[in-house]
């Protein structure tokens, strides 16, 4: 998943980068609102974590210039303040959590996790993709109790076609989502569908996989039940 550092405390931010990298999630990182807005006009986010004292404006005002752009990735504020009000007010303007300083990276964690649970609908961390269970938390797929063994890159492709089951994603989604940015080469090139036919003879070794669909000229769809 792709993640926006909204933070200029330049050693947390790189504190909150260094964590969240080893979690298997891209970084980008922003240390003023101007660039925090620029970077969310060109790249699509999973997250952004959102520092409210910026040193260019108040983190408010860029959830507002968020939210009425309909930009829908998720936002956890990050302040210094403890002020009822100011928690208010960020929820008020859309934001899906509020986290006050200082906290615990593995609480920042558990917060976005719960965060995509909620989103997508997830009752547990263990998604069903007709009969491939995930572990999104261990990052383990097992058939039948049998291992499927991914590489980081295939594993994280599997799960986010999962979240968007029944949906048509486009390479360029998918390569802006799982490898971090929008990639220079046309999209017409095969790199993505290398990973994808990898995926699929790893996965097809274990059991059918008509469900895993190519969409000619688009990109690929998850029907899982």
């Amino acid at each position: 998943m792709n993640v926006l550092i909204v933070e200029d405390e330049r050693s947390l931010s790189h504190e909150m980068e260094i964590y969240l990298t080893k979690q298997g999630l891209h970084c980008d990182v922003a240390f003023t609102g101007a660039k925090a807005l620029e970077m969310m006009w060109v790249n699509s986010y999973d997250f952004v974590l959102l520092d409210i004292g910026l040193p260019d404006t108040n983190g408010f005002e860029i959830l507002k210039e968020a939210k009425k752009n309909a930009i829908d990735s998720a936002f956890i504020v990050l302040t210094a303040r403890s002020e009822t009000d100011d928690k208010i007010l960020g929820l008020d303007l859309g934001a899906d959590d509020y986290l006050a300083k200082p906290f615990s990276l593995p609480e920042l964690h558990a917060r976005m996790q719960a965060i995509l649970r909620r989103k997508h609908g997830l009752k547990v961390q263990i998604i069903d993709i007709n009969g491939f269970m995930m572990d999104y938390q261990n990052r383990t797929l097992t058939y039948e109790e049998t291992p499927v063994v991914l590489t980081k890159k295939e594993f994280d492709l599997l799960h986010y076609l999962a979240l968007h089951k029944g949906r048509v994603l486009s390479r360029s989604q998918l390569t802006e989502h799982i490898w971090g940015d929008v990639m220079d080469d046309d999209y017409d090139s095969n790199y993505i569908d290398v990973h994808v036919k990898n995926l699929r003879k790893k996965l097809a070794a274990h059991a059918p996989i008509e469900w895993f669909e190519t969409v000619r000229g688009i990109g690929y769809r998850l029907n899982a039940q």
